[in-house]
């Protein structure tokens, strides 16, 4: 299995990504195609021991920084690594590819060189949280800002189906994210898609709370890219903020720097279970090839993690899922409409 990496993708690119790419092809035994400048790349080579025929260096002379606007770097610079890394799996020359490079212009790439997946209106990122019941995909989180309810219902059966294949979750309980649970609760966006998702086979169980999300009220939670990567990342934040405020009252007393001492090993499992670096990258869901999108802030240990959700999302042939999932959905909404 080959994974297009783009080397020059993130704040600590090309070290970082390039770390966590021969860690994956030492580890995870995949073949990885370091796509950036030839010269920049080995160099970054030169600090690591290289699995023999494990890794391989595409050249690509131009790079997408991450301020940059999306389709404007795409034109200005048709040999910039993140198309070329989306080219190499559109020419089967790879089967996954991961940028923890500029969100817009992995997307753009994706959508322009592969293509949505057939009934696929808009192609989605999916995020993986922690809870207190295990993991939560949330979908969309950055994508879309403006959605329709057709959009989040195919936002859930993409989910649903991530959940189920990737993550191993059978029968995934499905939530619309709302300001209430009760059935009535939400804007006219969410009350429609209620409806939608009410018709379907999915495992809906209705309206989510935001205070019941990490809770484990559901596997799959659904909301507008808008909303969704204000939760991302309010619970980012959450989560470095409790460290630090514990870390500040730890300072102020030698007897609670005993107890942290004590409780180190249970401190960083818990850390280890907040940390985003452990679930990787996000997949773009809805495109005709595996695209797993990671932070930007991206260390080696995240780089690996997210190649080997590419590499899991390979093994369950995820798009062609997908695409099977959309053509029954759209086969029982043509049956119903004829329906007396």
């Amino acid at each position: 299995m080959r994974i297009a990496v783009d080397a020059m993708g993130g704040d600590h690119a090309p070290g970082e990504i390039v770390a966590g790419a021969v860690a994956a092809a030492q580890r995870l035994g995949v073949e990885v195609l370091l796509v950036g400048p030839d010269d920049r790349v080995r160099e970054a080579l030169r600090h690591h021991r290289i699995p023999d025929h494990r890794v391989r260096v595409v050249h690509a002379s131009q790079t997408v920084e991450m301020d940059e606007s999306p389709t404007a770097a795409l034109r200005r610079k048709p040999d910039n690594s993140i198309a070329k890394a989306t080219e190499l799996v559109r020419a089967g020359q790879a089967d996954a590819f991961f940028s923890a490079g500029n969100t817009g212009a992995a997307m753009a790439a994706a959508l322009l060189t592969l293509g949505r997946v057939e009934g696929v209106d808009r192609p989605a990122i999916a995020a993986v949280l922690p809870t207190l019941r295990g993991r939560l995909v949330v979908v969309d989180v950055g994508a879309n800002v403006d959605c329709k309810p057709r959009h989040l219902l195919q936002f859930a059966l993409m989910g649903s189906v991530y959940a189920e294949r990737v993550l191993g979750i059978p029968s995934p309980r499905v939530g619309l994210l709302s300001n209430g649970e009760e059935a009535g609760k939400g804007n006219e966006l969410v009350q429609r898609t209620a409806e939608l998702l009410r018709a379907t086979d999915l495992n809906f169980v209705g309206n989510v709370e935001g205070r019941a999300v990490f809770f484990g009220a559901c596997d799959v939670l659904v909301c507008d890219g808008f909303v969704g990567n204000v939760l991302l990342k309010l619970g980012e934040g959450m989560a470095q903020g409790l460290f630090h405020i514990i870390r500040e009252e730890v300072r102020r007393s030698p007897r609670a720097k005993v107890a942290v001492w004590l409780l180190r090993p249970r401190l960083r499992a818990l850390r280890r279970r907040i940390d985003y670096t452990e679930y990787g990258g996000a997949p773009l869901l809805g495109v005709r090839g595996v695209c797993v999108i990671g932070h930007g802030s991206s260390n080696a240990h995240a780089v690996y993690n997210a190649i080997r959700v590419a590499q899991e999302e390979v093994r369950q042939r995820l798009p062609e899922v997908i695409q099977q999932e959309m053509a029954r959905l759209a086969a029982w909404q043509a049956a119903d409409a004829t329906s007396p």
